[in-house]
């Protein structure tokens, strides 16, 4: 589908282009015939795609003021993506103020649209229920320094939306595919199951998507969505277990049978986040991400179907590429 929002011949920026999600955006900006410009942190790059890197940070407003100059579209995809930080303070600078500072430099700018990558974290979820755009949520709610960054984030987004900012929000679930380089956690489920590390799992539950497809649904956002809105990216809500079953059935390999109570991984969490404590490095368990596994975070990507025209694939052609991608 061809997307006509914006001057082709200007620069499109997006942060987070050397990063799983913001690489995929960045690509198929590319295949749309958008000449990228990328906000890159020193020493980063992005690979394999041919964009204008140009180096910058969310906490340094002058270095966004010169990555938005001539800029019309800005896809701003890149958050500090941490379940654990030794210094949460670090991902409210980086989600929240780094934010404030990118919005503020695009409407300075005069920015014809602006994409915010919000989460699937900022969706309220009904107990035992469906969430969607319109569930009540708050502050609260969020579990996790990540989470309320991120929640904190979006309020600053919709402040913006209604100052005169052209801005659309995107909330993706949990993408999954391939260049998932760091991992992020739902790729890092991929590649435990591969090494053989996931003996057991708890009871929970996601939204899987596949990463083209959420790629694919902000150009969507720039070119339908309405000012001021959040549109879930996301496809099919599976249980833990499920995730598992389809992984053993593109790899050959057993799933796992053992399902651990939420006590013991709670005490899992406990410990390994205290010892993170310790050493400075991250914990194994994570305890938020365990808190977080409490809920299962099913949501409905119905609004983007009907009003972007979002038609996202089957999850298990997401997850047979990345566990190409992974074992390659």
């Amino acid at each position: 589908m061809d997307i006509a929002v914006g001057d082709r011949s200007k620069p499109v920026l997006v942060t987070g282009a050397s990063g799983f999600l913001g690489w995929h955006v960045a690509r198929v900006l590319l295949e749309r015939g958008y000449a990228v410009r990328a906000l890159v942190r020193a020493g980063s790059s992005v690979q394999e795609l041919d964009v204008e890197p140009i180096t910058g940070d969310l906490r340094d407003p002058a270095s966004l003021e010169r990555a938005v100059a001539g800029c019309e579209l800005v896809y701003h995809v890149a958050a500090d993506y941490r379940l654990w930080a030794r210094h949460p303070e670090e991902l409210y600078r980086s989600n929240v103020d780094g934010t404030r500072n990118l919005l503020g430099a695009a409407k300075r700018a005069g920015v014809e649209r602006v994409v915010y990558t919000s989460t699937v974290g900022c969706i309220g979820i009904p107990h035992g229920g469906i969430g969607n755009e319109e569930t009540a949520v708050s502050l609260e709610d969020m579990v996790g320094d990540y989470k309320r960054s991120k929640f904190l984030a979006e309020q600053a987004a919709f402040e913006f939306a209604r100052g005169g900012l052209p801005v659309v929000i995107v909330n993706p679930t949990a993408p999954i595919g391939d260049h998932d380089v760091k991992p992020t956690p739902t790729g890092q489920i991929v590649a435990d199951f591969l090494s053989g590390g996931m003996p057991a799992f708890i009871d929970t539950g996601l939204n899987v998507v596949d990463v083209r497809d959420v790629a694919a649904g902000h150009l969507l956002a720039c070119e339908r969505g309405r000012v001021g809105e959040r549109y879930i990216l996301g496809s099919e809500n599976l249980t833990l277990a499920e995730i598992f079953r389809k992984l053993a059935r593109i790899t050959g390999r057993k799933a796992p049978t053992v399902r651990l109570p939420y006590a013991v991984a709670w005490c899992a969490g406990v410990c390994s986040t205290a010892w993170a404590g310790v050493t400075g490095k991250p914990p194994r368990v994570p305890l938020n991400g365990v808190r977080m596994a409490r809920k299962k975070m099913w949501v409905t990507h119905e609004k983007a179907r009907r009003e972007l025209g979002y038609e996202p694939g089957p999850a298990e052609m997401a997850l047979a590429r990345a566990v190409e991608w992974f074992q390659r």
